[in-house]
């Protein structure tokens, strides 16, 4: 699969709330950083990956990311997304880099 394929499998497993099917798009305890300054968020890094989105899934159930535009440059998809929260109505804007490796999601920024 090409990197962009990669990173709309995870987007399609986010919005069907399937925690198992969007871990599987990522590596194991994967990086999830801050941009630009690259400090590693360590709330939502390696082990607490997994917790941090199966709450996400828990207490927003029908949490939706819209893609708005994206950009792919070799292995790194860059997605601005807006996220929907059906419990609140709430709509937040997100920018998400992802570094995808031959199979998964290798390493995560979101733009500060």
């Amino acid at each position: 699969m090409s990197p962009e394929e990669i990173v709309d499998g995870q987007l399609a497993a986010y919005n069907a709330g399937d925690l198992d099917a969007f871990l599987d798009h990522f590596v194991e305890n994967v990086p999830v950083l801050s941009f630009p300054s690259g400090e590693e968020l360590a709330d939502r890094s390696g082990a607490a990956f997994r917790e941090r989105f199966r709450a996400v899934f828990a207490d927003s159930p029908g949490v939706t990311a819209t893609l708005v535009t994206r950009v792919v440059k070799g292995n790194v998809v860059v997605d601005q997304e807006n996220i929907t929260s059906p419990a609140s109505g709430e709509v937040r804007t997100v920018v998400a880099m992802y570094e995808v490796g031959p199979a998964r999601i290798e390493r995560m920024w979101f733009v500060a």
